[in-house]
């Protein structure tokens, strides 16, 4: 499990020297199926110490009812908002004044389905148009966009690959799967 720093603050104004600070930001989330294909996940800040309970639900072409949002829905939700807030940091950061930022997003993937076999599926690509307020000169707001795009964790997350582990829990042992 990852140390969480509380030493260094992602907006505290160290980022201003020349001293290089690493911040571990983690998330835990605790999920558990309901009926169909009802989940419930509970997300959890360990730098913050915040959580939130969220339904997620397929709708009735997968099987579910259609009764909370599917998982992709918060998947593009926190995409978007997560690079609104990066921009938002950054631009403050620099010192480059942007007034209202809005975003509008296509997440296109493929399933593949053979026979009675589960799916597969594999992204196509993501396309996020970003509208921006203000009197900033075009070359600034890139350069916003530019390190909003390096210090955003759901974009970085799809552009960075990084393993991900699973394991299965059999008897009191886990199992890497």
């Amino acid at each position: 499990m990852t140390k969480v720093n509380d030493a260094a603050s992602p907006d505290g104004e160290a980022a201003a020297s020349s001293e290089v600070r690493t911040v571990d930001i983690v998330f835990d989330a605790k999920a558990r199926a309901l009926d169909a294909f009802k989940s419930e996940v509970t997300v959890t800040s360990q730098y913050s110490n915040f959580s939130v309970t969220l339904e997620t639900d397929e709708g009735k072409l997968h099987g579910g009812d259609g009764s909370a949002p599917m998982p992709l829905h918060y998947f593009a939700a926190g995409s978007v908002t997560c690079l609104m807030t990066q921009m938002k940091a950054c631009a403050k950061r620099l010192r480059i004044p942007i007034g209202d930022i809005s975003m509008s997003a296509n997440f296109h993937w493929r399933i593949e389905q053979s026979g009675r076999d589960p799916y597969t599926s594999e992204p196509v690509g993501f396309d996020i148009d970003i509208e921006v307020e203000g009197e900033a000169p075009v070359e600034d707001v890139k350069r916003v966009i530019d390190w909003a795009k390096k210090g955003c964790f759901a974009e970085r997350a799809l552009a960075v690959p990084c393993e991900v582990g699973h394991r299965l829990k059999v008897g009191d042992d886990w199992v890497d799967v």
